[in-house]
């Protein structure tokens, strides 16, 4: 399981953002992947559906912010250079456990798919999905 603590100083290393590159909130929903128009294109449905978001193109920026505000529904990528999805997950369910985890991959693997649902993820989609599809597990994140 991934140490925060050592994941920061990596951060501060590898010259990543420490902080979110959109931040329109507080409890918003967090977005984690590390293609940028997939995550401009997934900031700007999330926001359309109602939510603010918090946008991050690294796992460590992320996790970072986890010790500066609350992470209530969490859409992440499986597949990240420096930790993957399930790396971030554990991460999530040691540090901020009441945070639902929705997933996302381009590369759909049912071992690693169970593995989240085993987790604990609330949700978990391949891409590519259908708007309404995110939309709706949102919702469903969120009243709990």
């Amino acid at each position: 399981m991934p140490d925060l603590d050592f994941s920061l100083k990596h951060l501060q290393e590898s010259g990543a953002q420490a902080s979110p590159l959109q931040v329109d909130g507080c409890n918003s929903i967090w977005l984690l992947d590390d293609d940028a128009s997939m995550l401009r294109a997934l900031g700007r449905l999330v926001k359309a559906a109602g939510f603010s978001v918090e946008r991050f193109n690294h796992p460590i920026a992320f996790l970072s912010r986890l010790k500066e505000a609350i992470c209530q529904v969490a859409v992440i990528d499986v597949w990240m250079p420096v930790m993957n999805g399930l790396e971030v997950q554990a991460c999530l369910i040691e540090n901020s456990p009441a945070t639902r985890i929705i997933f996302m991959t381009g590369r759909d693997d049912p071992l690693v798919r169970q593995t989240a649902l085993d987790a604990g993820a609330f949700g978990f989609l391949a891409k590519p999905f259908e708007d309404e599809a995110l939309v709706q597990l949102i919702h469903k994140a969120v009243a709990g």
